[in-house]
């Protein structure tokens, strides 16, 4: 079933799968690298029960893939990688984590904003300057009226940033790499009456 196939109650699920700050983490971290439950527990500082659930509930909406198994200590692991097809458009690599929320629903963007924001706030704390970066901190905020072709190119640009990130993705600590933070949310609003 393709994403256009989608039912509301499918649509909400999936989305719900996303909006748990402890599942965006992982969604990051999977997107740099192939991780197993014990692996993700580490990094994440969680237990592995906490990190298989979760794990579980993003693979049970295909938001990640079960890539591969690896022999330990006698059992099996498996190892999780973020699905590239998840939030694939027509023509679209599926990188960009696209939110289809359907018209008149409001709640399910409420879900991923609640999550993103507590996510936002534990990383901010982690914020510290990067000598390394030519720029280390670029911030926007607008709330306005524009000519949809303009919007248009707007979310284009995003979307072709955010590939590129999702693409170059590194597992964490990688010799030459550094931790950044990238959020972009961009939606379109009704009139506001007032």
């Amino acid at each position: 079933m393709s994403l256009g196939d989608e039912t509301e109650p499918e649509r909400l699920r999936r989305l719900r799968a996303v909006a748990h700050p402890v599942r965006l983490r992982i969604l990051s971290l999977l997107t740099g690298s192939e991780l197993s439950a014990a692996e993700v527990a580490r990094e994440l500082g969680i237990t592995q029960a906490n990190a298989s659930y979760h794990l579980r509930r993003l693979a049970d909406t295909g938001r990640v893939d079960v890539v591969g198994t690896e022999k330990v200590r006698g059992g099996v692991a498996k190892k999780y990688r973020y699905s590239k097809e998840t939030d694939a458009g027509p023509g679209r690599g599926g990188t960009a984590q696209r939110l289809r929320t359907g018209a008149g629903d409001p709640a399910a963007l409420q879900l991923i904003l609640a999550a993103t924001a507590t996510e936002l706030q534990r990383r901010s704390a982690q914020h510290q300057p990067r000598p390394e970066l030519a720029r280390d901190t670029v911030y926007s905020d607008l709330e306005t009226w524009l000519e949809p072709e303009t919007w248009s190119e707007v979310v284009e640009l995003v979307e072709r940033a955010s590939t590129l990130a999702h693409e170059r993705a590194r597992p964490a600590r990688t010799e030459g790499t550094v931790p950044v933070s990238f959020t972009a949310i961009l939606f379109g609003l009704g009139e506001d009456p007032t």
